[in-house]
């Protein structure tokens, strides 16, 4: 049997992925230039940057989400597809 979805349709879940990973990313850059005068000997940037670093985990959060949800409707349309119809 053949799947019925086409290769450029999104699934759920997948918008939060892209958000998380995009989150993620703005993070790991955050974490990159806070770092950087650590290690050059320049002056340290105000705690609010650290702060900022901490996107890296939520965007890791928010797109383990969007994977989880995914998960679960496959899990849901495996099931109805499994069961025997009611009649």
């Amino acid at each position: 049997m053949r799947d019925k979805t086409q290769a450029n349709s999104t699934g759920p879940g997948d918008g939060l992925v892209r958000i998380g990973a995009i989150v993620f990313f703005v993070g790991a850059v955050a974490t990159l230039v806070t770092v950087a005068p650590l290690f050059l000997g320049g002056d340290t940037f105000p705690p609010i940057a650290y702060a900022v670093c901490m996107l890296m985990g939520v965007g890791f959060l928010v797109a383990g989400a969007g994977v989880l949800r995914g998960i679960a409707v496959q899990r849901r349309q495996a099931r109805s597809a499994t069961e025997p119809s009611a009649r």
